[in-house]
């Protein structure tokens, strides 16, 4: 085991980096970032946006591939987590974290992996391969930090990644945060750990812990609240899309399992969460008393990538572009997750804000930037 060096400059590894959300919020921090995403239409768009960019699944890599990166980060495939999903992940919980346990015994895995119900359900444990190889290799350094993210249904495998790294010199921390509460015009829930490398003068090192909100969350029907706490209102959907009339958006999914009952978010309020299944929404101009079929419109791409914090001008590329931005980080929750992790401060992540905010496109060249195998 090769220890990080404390003042050995950040360089990510993301594993799952999908269309760039969280390589968006490291390149705002000013932090390097190699990206490893199998799917060719997310490839496409990091292509466009000129992101590091190693194509292919996870489960070929390692750490020894990347011996240069110090931070660890990841956001594996959630479909069969969710609500929306099968239930495999849901079901195979308990299974899982026996999984995990066995991977910190020194236990090979994989074969029992792929027989699962849903293969994608053991991916959730790659990033605990890799970490605990970089652990055990004398030919690549441990982490020094290590951040992921997933939907809620995982928390119970992020505290066993939290109860295992802490017997491998790391202090770990793991919850739920609300995107809303970090300026996302958007009502998201994402189960994160965050670990750092904690060595034996643990005096020296503070403790890890979440980002703190800083926004106020939102509750349905209660008024936008002001300035408060430190906090600041939630941003609302008419705060980040240049549209023109208040709107209001009718969601494709019925609420409380009524198919007839769909949910309504109005144009000063955050959105729903942003899924692949975005472009079914149907969005209309709320001065309209009795709406015809025509009137109702869609968020094209450039909006949905907004209302998950991605530049007005990201070049979005490839198909299913709906579900690149729905299965995507948002990038500003990003910036204040890995610079919780990264233990930077208030100064660091208001500049990063800033950059991400006035981001713009690649200028096109003759040699456009190559998807390495």
């Amino acid at each position: 085991m090769h220890s990080p060096a404390a003042d050995a400059p950040a360089e990510i590894i993301d594993l799952f980096a999908g269309p760039g959300g969280l390589d968006m919020a490291a390149q705002a921090l000013l932090v390097p970032v190699t990206g490893i995403e199998w799917d060719a239409d997310a490839c496409a768009t990091r292509q466009a946006a000129k992101l590091e960019t190693r194509q292919g699944d996870v489960r070929d890599f390692g750490p020894r591939r990347f011996p240069d990166a110090t931070v660890l980060a990841g956001g594996p495939p959630c479909q069969t987590f969710t609500v929306a999903g099968n239930g495999a992940g849901r079901r195979a919980l308990d299974q899982v974290v026996g999984f995990a346990r066995r991977m910190a015994k020194g236990e090979d895995v994989r074969a029992e992996l792929a027989k699962l119900d849903d293969p994608r359900t053991g991916l959730v444990l790659e990033p605990l391969r890799w970490a605990l190889e970089a652990i055990e290799s004398d030919s690549c350094q441990t982490y020094r930090a290590i951040v992921l993210e997933q939907v809620p249904a995982v928390l119970p495998v992020w505290k066993e990644y939290k109860r295992i790294l802490e017997t491998h010199g790391y202090t770990a921390e793991c919850g739920i945060l609300h995107t809303e509460e970090f300026g996302v015009p958007q009502t998201r829930r994402r189960a994160i750990l965050i670990a750092r490398w904690l060595p034996d003068a643990a005096a020296l090192h503070p403790q890890v812990e979440l980002p703190a909100p800083t926004h106020h969350r939102f509750h349905k029907g209660a008024p936008r609240p002001a300035r408060s706490g430190g906090r600041d209102p939630w941003v609302a959907m008419g705060d980040v899309l240049e549209r023109e009339k208040p709107f209001e958006v009718v969601s494709n999914y019925g609420t409380g399992g009524d198919p007839k009952a769909r949910g309504r978010r109005t144009s000063a309020e955050p959105a729903f969460t942003v899924t692949g299944k975005i472009s079914r929404n149907r969005v209309v101009r709320s001065d309209l008393v009795s709406p015809r079929p025509e009137d109702f419109t869609r968020f094209d791409d450039g909006e949905a990538g907004q209302l998950q914090t991605f530049p007005a001008k990201y070049p979005w590329s490839g198909r299913a572009v709906a579900q690149q931005i729905g299965n995507a980080i948002p990038p500003r929750l990003g910036v204040h997750v890995l610079a919780a992790a990264l233990n930077l401060g208030g100064e660091e992540i208001e500049a990063a804000l800033k950059r991400l905010a006035n981001w713009e496109p690649p200028r096109c060249t003759e040699e456009s930037q190559a998807v390495q195998d």
